[in-house]
């Protein structure tokens, strides 16, 4: 995730979704790692130059494979971020359930 300091986007993105990020199939199929727009350089070969924060890089062997550019709202980011990650071949697969025995 590239992010930079006073990006309202970034700030709800914070708020809306990287508590439960981490807990979800798609957050273990692609765990977030951030870096600041500005402060840092992203070790991973990138497609293009990141233009707009939030931007959400999926990468794979150290190579861009895909990107959401900007944070549409809750709704919107978990429908982008599947369609990313089913263009990637990467499957989500949620954790298991609990039988109860």
């Amino acid at each position: 995730m590239a992010e930079e300091k006073g990006c309202m986007y970034c700030a709800r993105w914070n708020a809306d979704i990287a508590p439960i990020y981490p807990k979800t199939a798609e957050g273990k199929a692609a765990p977030l790692r951030r870096y600041d727009l500005h402060a840092d350089t992203p070790s991973a070969e990138l497609k293009g130059r990141v233009l707009y924060t939030p931007t959400f890089l999926l990468i794979v062997d150290d190579q861009e494979v895909g990107r959401i550019e900007g944070y549409p709202g809750e709704d919107f980011f978990w429908g982008l971020l599947a369609k990313l990650l089913q263009q990637a071949d990467i499957t989500a697969t949620p954790p298991p359930r609990n039988s109860g025995t």
